[in-house]
């Protein structure tokens, strides 16, 4: 599965992501909080565990936040890049659903 989802997302060199995150993107910590506390949190980021991360950024649900938009880049990151490989191609899957208009 981990390699199925990286074959369809970018993996980005921490001076890539940082680029992307000087131009606006968003970083999101997956972990829970024990790993956060174990290994220390990235200042900046936004902390938002995996179990509800895909409805936090849809923009089209209810409890999103404020900014979900379909647009936004976001840049996953985890303990060893498992978890984020297939999140990533979780939120990238339900930006590419056909939305209502």
């Amino acid at each position: 599965m981990v390699e199925s989802a990286r074959l369809r997302i970018a993996r980005l060199t921490p001076a890539q992501a940082e680029k992307d995150w000087d131009a606006g993107a968003v970083v999101v910590d997956i972990r829970p909080a024990s790993q956060r506390e174990a290994e220390g949190e990235l200042p900046g980021a936004l902390v938002i565990e995996r179990n509800v991360l895909e409805w936090r950024f849809d923009p089209a649900c209810d409890a999103r936040l404020a900014i979900a938009d379909y647009g936004l880049r976001v840049i996953v990151l985890c303990q060893e890049g498992y978890a984020s490989s297939l999140a990533a191609a979780a939120l990238q899957d339900s930006a590419s659903i056909e939305r209502p208009t």
